[in-house]
């Protein structure tokens, strides 16, 4: 026990006082958290610009005008001539442009349906398709009133109450998944290879450590950190964004550790595999890159190409990052993320089980 304590003390004074990566590990994730969420983190909205150019100035036309402005879900945006409209929506500044010509109020009502001209963006096809069903309410209010229209059914809308959940209330776990992969996998492989190379592990061997006590004092000292680390990105976020934890912070550090524990065998599997340090770098971010995008950690996983489906369901990083998520967004318990929980475990005794085999001493 002492060894052991001796250990994990020593492995988090080499953390501590190689600086330089301890604050990049810890930097980088808050920075890329920082600068997506800034610029990402309340992009869960589409808006809808409408541009109006009224040329006609009647009574009737002013009266379209306000229709459309009772409609909260498009903002309306008067433009003064039909040049000035036409520009604005080829830069992207309006979804539509609704030009009403000077024979409206003159033509309405008259024989035949007034057509109203509306140009949309063909580039930006979600928010035109949007934009111009909500014109095509409004005028289609309009036409029946004019009418006298009575319906003969109509909806009574009632609202459910939803999570108000953000970008950035997605990125964060898996910023923090991320975090965990890269520190444990990544660093594992490097650490160990270069242990190895400089002989630090054959002088171990010939003393009376256990290897097992040598993994266990690993295992601690990298939990203390990645604690650390997801502590400190969580404050972070709560203070920056007002990212809060719904769930149980008690199964939050459970799929960390979690996380942590495959990570690591899968960090000791290349570390047993490279032959060199140099070697070992190249190995881990060949496997953790594809991860980052297939993981979840940026996107939903449901808007990935369906023959990506299977591989991405047995990714660990899939896994974690989804728990994490549900724990902190909807506040989901251990016994709702049994399948998470079990593939994690899955993956920390088949990959411990494998680097039992591929580990070398020297």
């Amino acid at each position: 026990m002492k060894a052991y304590w001796q250990l994990t003390l020593t492995q988090l004074r080499i953390f501590i006082r190689n600086r330089q990566v301890l604050f990049w590990t810890l930097a980088f994730p808050i920075f890329l958290m920082v600068m997506l969420g800034s610029f990402l983190g309340g992009g869960n909205s589409m808006s809808v610009t409408v541009g109006v150019v009224d040329e006609d100035q009647s009574a009737e036309s002013k009266a379209f005008v306000e229709a459309l402005k009772k409609n909260q879900a498009m903002e309306l945006e008067k433009e003064s001539n039909e040049d000035k409209a036409f520009s604005a929506v080829k830069k992207g500044d309006l979804q539509i442009a609704i030009v009403i010509p000077k024979d409206y109020a003159e033509k309405l009502g008259k024989g035949a349906p007034f057509k109203m001209p509306v140009y949309y963006d063909e580039t930006n096809a979600a928010a035109s398709q949007i934009g111009l069903q909500l014109v095509n309410g409004a005028v289609d209010q309009i036409s029946k009133e004019q009418v006298n229209y009575k319906p003969v059914v109509v909806t009574e809308a009632k609202g459910i109450e939803t999570l108000n959940l953000k970008y950035i209330d997605f990125l964060v776990p898996g910023i923090v998944a991320m975090m965990i992969m890269s520190n444990n996998m990544n660093g594992v492989a490097s650490q160990i290879a270069a242990w190895r190379e400089r002989g630090i592990l054959r002088r171990m061997q010939g003393t009376t450590l256990k290897a097992s006590t040598f993994i266990a004092a690993q295992i601690t000292a990298r939990l203390m950190l990645n604690g650390l680390q997801a502590l400190l990105v969580l404050i972070i976020a709560q203070l920056i964004f007002g990212v809060d934890v719904r769930g149980s912070w008690l199964t939050l550090v459970g799929f960390v550790i979690l996380g942590t524990l495959a990570f690591m065998a899968i960090g000791f599997i290349i570390a047993g595999i490279a032959k060199t340090p140099e070697s070992a770098a190249p190995i881990a971010g060949f496997l953790s890159f594809p991860m980052l995008f297939l993981g979840g950690v940026f996107f939903p996983i449901k808007d990935m190409p369906d023959f990506l489906q299977p591989i991405v369901y047995v990714l660990p990083i899939s896994h974690l990052s989804h728990a994490l998520r549900e724990v902190m967004n909807v506040g989901a318990s251990l016994m709702t993320l049994g399948t998470e929980a079990l593939i994690l475990a899955c993956w920390v005794v088949g990959a411990f089980i494998i680097a039992s085999f591929t580990f070398k001493w020297e």
